[in-house]
């Protein structure tokens, strides 16, 4: 709604100004926000007052020229001026119901997306595979994961990329102590972060351990062939232990989905030639470098982006743009999402840049990193074990269960334990990826398992019961809300204000997809399901007090329903029909 009131707001600019009422050139970033007080409509603009000083005019006046201005559109039934030049649309309930109704007909809610369909890359993820994943990897795995969601329900082509760590000098390390203990290998990798611990211990207390790691280094990037099964032997291992994590998140990965650092290690020789043929390379001691003269350090000269070391080794950023050329090139992508720590906000701004002036995207790809902060113990510093250590992320699903089977059985002891494990499953986990989805992506936020498994507030267990709460309405009734006759019909308070609520879902969802924001999604849930409940607590469903009332809040209540459900599930989450 708030995207055809604009369009209604621009027709009327355009008129004004070809009239001579505004002057030409004003291009205002048009604010249309929902408003608290519903006796004051439904949606308020402040273009008036914006526009008041550049039409030489008082904000009331202006109003009222933009109110007439304004095409007829069967969605709004009045618009009025409040206060100091506001204009307040008010909403056709009328309309409103027919959306309703055209919603609950179709099977994607009649969420369209605005403009064409566009093939995503989504980066996302992105564990070292030298160690288990851990609870840092949590953000990138879940955010990038609801984005993806939310981008193929809207119609785009969808296209994950886990760039995992599978490549460097640390292997070297972890295939030497392979080929030292071959038989108790297959074992000890069932525990990475012990193996890892042992090898980095052989490296450190024996020179002839190090040196035989350093060969092995060398013979990986030859490619020798006993190295090689040693190292697709590795990676195979620990990437069933990123399969696992991800199978317990319920997210959409695979291993078809990995496309690690090793992959583009025959381009990134070519990637420097080529940066050297279009005159961007510049040596620096030795190193290959890019210098970006917007960006500057401390004292004012030129940062670089360094492509190729003294040694003739290659880094981080030279993978980066091998991989981006492959995702312009190879995969036809017309936007790339970087789901990584916003600490890398500066490494991922110059390395677009010198992709750019390299020719390696084409021109309209979009490349965007979707940076996110920490994720932090109640200390406020990064979230670790009572001794200091890394916290894996398969323990803390772990305990989230385990706590979460522990409060449903304390408010469920008659369920059979099989149901007890499910519902602690989905609200366990549930608990762990809403809590982190539903604050802004950018902000840093503290780990509580007390806060995340409460019933009360922005929580999922609130989520999955307000849920279970519009599922019991069509249990106890017997029927689906395909058997419910009847159509929606507006009057009480609650009613518009849920309703209008509701069709609100696709710009929600509009909005996710193109700022990369799933607490926008949570916060817009959490809405619906506080409407939903005084709507239930106001409006009798079941008890109205005539038919054609009872199945228009029946249906409504079954809007509320697939709604919640579909949000939910792009976010990631189980649903339960009963907790």
């Amino acid at each position: 709604m708030k995207d055809s009131i604009r369009h209604l707001i621009q027709q009327a600019l355009t008129r004004l100004t070809a009239e001579g009422v505004l002057p030409d050139g004003l291009s205002p970033t048009i604010q249309v926000e929902n408003t608290r007080d519903k006796t004051h409509g439904d949606f308020a603009s402040n273009i008036a007052m914006m526009l008041a000083k550049p039409a030489g005019m008082k904000p009331r006046d202006l109003a009222q020229k933009l109110i007439d201005a304004l095409p007829a559109d069967a969605q709004i039934s009045k618009v009025e001026i409040a206060g100091p030049g506001f204009l307040n649309f008010f909403q056709n309930s009328d309309a409103l119901a027919e959306r309703l109704e055209a919603a609950l007909a179709d099977e994607h809610l009649g969420v369209r997306k605005n403009g064409p369909a566009q093939r995503v890359v989504v980066d996302l993820s992105s564990p070292n595979l030298a160690k288990e994943m851990h609870v840092g990897h949590l953000r990138s795995t879940i955010i990038g994961d609801a984005v993806a969601r939310v981008l193929e329900f809207l119609g785009d082509e969808v296209i994950r990329q886990n760039h995992v760590g599978d490549w460097g000098t640390q292997f070297g390390m972890l295939l030497a102590f392979m080929e030292e203990n071959p038989a108790a290998a297959e074992s000890e990798l069932a525990d990475l972060e012990g193996f890892y611990r042992a090898a980095k211990k052989r490296f450190d207390e024996s020179p002839e351990f190090a040196e035989r790691a350093r060969a092995l280094v060398v013979d990986l990037q030859a490619g020798e062939p006993e190295c090689m099964r040693l190292w697709n032997r590795f990676n195979a291992i620990s990437l069933s232990h990123c399969q696992k994590a991800y199978d317990r998140l319920g997210v959409k990965l695979t291993p078809a989905d990995v496309k690690g650092e090793s992959a583009y290690n025959a381009d990134l020789a070519n990637v420097v030639a080529d940066l050297r043929s279009k005159g961007l390379l510049t040596e620096d001691n030795g190193a290959q470098c890019v210098f970006l003269d917007e960006y500057k350090n401390a004292e004012g000269n030129p940062l670089p982006v360094i492509v190729q070391k003294a040694g003739g080794g290659y880094l981080y950023s030279t993978t980066d743009l091998a991989a981006m050329r492959y995702r312009s090139q190879v995969l036809k992508a017309d936007r790339a999402l970087y789901f990584v720590d916003q600490r890398q906000a500066l490494h991922f701004q110059m390395a677009f840049e010198v992709a750019r002036r390299a020719g390696f995207v084409h021109e309209g790809m979009d490349l965007e990193h979707m940076g996110f902060g920490t994720m932090n113990g109640a200390d406020g510093r990064p979230f670790k074990t009572r001794d200091g250590g890394t916290v894996k992320l398969i323990d803390l699903l772990d305990e989230a269960e385990s706590r979460a089977y522990e409060l449903v059985k304390a408010k469920n002891p008659e369920l059979d334990e099989a149901e007890l494990r499910q519902i602690a499953r989905a609200v366990g986990i549930g608990a762990v990826k809403y809590a982190d989805l539903s604050k802004h992506r950018t902000s840093d936020y503290s780990f509580n398992f007390e806060l995340m498994l409460s019933f009360e507030g922005n929580t999922a267990p609130y989520l999955l019961y307000a849920y279970t709460r519009t599922a019991s309405i069509f249990r106890k009734l017997g029927k689906g809300i395909e058997d419910i006759g009847g159509h929606i019909e507006l009057h009480a308070p609650q009613e518009i204000e849920l309703a209008g609520k509701l069709a609100q879902f696709g710009e929600v969802l509009g909005s996710v997809a193109d700022k990369g924001t799933p607490h926008l999604l949570c916060a817009y849930l959490y809405d619906v399901a506080g409407l939903f409940s005084s709507f239930y607590e106001h409006c009798p469903v079941l008890s109205a007090e005539d038919e054609g009332t009872r199945q228009s809040r029946l249906r409504l209540a079954g809007l509320t329903r697939r709604t919640l459900k579909q949000g939910l599930e792009l976010l990631g989450l189980e649903t339960l029909e009963r907790m």
